[in-house]
């Protein structure tokens, strides 16, 4: 394995700002919903709330830890075993509100966390207000309208929150996506028949842990006939000469960040093949077209509407977005393919620092293999910058 990539140094003072906008945008949405308090237990969103970072991966399917963030008041983090947190006021124990923590029966526990809600409320006189919540056993959501509290979805509010990046934000995507860029290169140096798919899966796992990542979302890495359809994870297979090795990193890197980008190889020094020429080629020029369309203005509906005209051939097994967000992780928005378009029912435009993903599977119903691409984008003033600048294949696009 190659030495590290040596990464610019981010200051304590631009991290510090970066938390401080993070909170405040949450809080800022907080407010035009009328919600007096956010309960927060999703990683990424006490990742985006107040930077926490403890055992996340664990914390994303057993919330031990949650998060009361008020309108006006102190920030109060529950189950934390660490008290660094500069924008965490106070400090308590966890209700244990998981049957890992609590037992099957978490009837008084969740019932002692609604009294720590209405406690909390009365205090900071935040009652006659809405109070939003993440996903949290039904027994405290039943319990709260029991109480009369109109709840609301703090998920919403806070991928809302995260849609505009602060500049910091920006700098932190740019760093993860060198830090994926750098695996990616790695991986096509170790590329060889004879490798398995999970062989060369971890080594974008290894990059990522040494530069201070966190975690990968999937296994998203297929080869030969595994790659039609997508969507089938890394194996022990045995990826033979002549075939398409394609991945999407879903990369969770330095400071929480997102490097979602995909490409595809040929295994070996071999010339391509028609059809592999011919979803390259398609899924190459869908990215590049419809990066040209990402400006600010754009209708999250009418970037699905005109984006590229795909062949019939490749429709079938599309994939299943033409674009999505990226911040922490994949984000709102996700724009579905015109075939899917019942479920683009948005209201909102792209915004100038909104960060987007370009996506495109082409693989032929009938075919045997198919190709993967995906570029990182920001949202400029006037248009779009790309994020993700690995080199596409000449070998394939010949």
């Amino acid at each position: 394995m190659a030495e590290n990539l040596v990464l610019p140094p981010i200051a304590d003072n631009a991290l510090m700002a970066m938390h401080h906008y993070r909170l405040a945008r949450i809080r800022r949405e907080m407010q035009r919903h009328n919600v007096g308090l956010c309960v927060l237990a999703s990683p990424v969103s006490l990742r985006y709330a107040v930077n926490f970072i403890e055992y996340q991966t664990f914390q994303a399917h057993i919330p031990t830890a949650y998060l009361f963030v008020p309108l006006e008041g102190p920030v109060t983090l529950f189950g934390a075993s660490q008290r660094q947190y500069s924008l965490v006021d106070s400090y308590r124990p966890s209700r244990f509100v998981t049957p890992f923590d609590g037992g099957v029966d978490l009837t008084d526990n969740c019932r002692n966390l609604v009294a720590d809600i209405t406690d909390f409320m009365t205090e900071h006189r935040l009652h006659g207000q809405s109070l939003a919540l993440e996903r949290l056993s039904p027994l405290i959501s039943q319990q709260l309208v029991q109480d009369g509290y109109q709840l609301a979805d703090a998920e919403c509010l806070v991928e809302r929150a995260r849609l505009i990046k602060h500049p910091v934000e920006l700098t932190c995507i740019e760093q993860s996506v060198a830090v994926a860029e750098y695996g990616i290169a790695q991986m096509q140096q170790t590329l060889r028949p004879g490798i398995t798919e999970n062989q060369l899966w971890s080594v974008l796992h290894q990059v990522n842990i040494a530069h201070g990542g966190d975690w990968i979302e999937g296994k998203m890495l297929a080869s030969g006939p595994r790659t039609n359809p997508w969507l089938q994870e890394a194996t022990s297979r045995i990826i033979q000469r002549g075939e398409l090795v394609a991945f999407d990193t879903d990369m969770i890197g330095p400071h929480g960040y997102l490097a979602d980008i995909s490409r595809t190889w040929l295994c070996g020094d071999g010339p391509p093949n028609n059809e592999q020429r011919d979803a390259y080629r398609h899924a190459y020029d869908e990215i590049r077209f419809n990066t040209t369309l990402i400006r600010p203005g754009m209708g999250f509906n009418e970037l699905a509407e005109r984006g590229y005209k795909r062949q019939d051939k490749y429709r079938a097994k599309r994939y299943v977005c033409a674009f999505h967000g990226a911040g922490l992780s994949d984000e709102y928005p996700k724009i579905y393919y015109p075939e899917d378009a019942r479920h683009n029912t948005y209201g909102d435009v792209l915004q100038e620092n909104m960060v987007m993903c370009v996506e495109s599977y082409s693989g032929a119903d009938n075919g045997r293999e198919g190709v993967k691409l995906e570029q990182m984008v920001r949202v400029t003033k006037d248009g779009c910058e790309t994020i993700s600048r690995y080199p596409f294949e000449e070998a394939l696009l010949a």
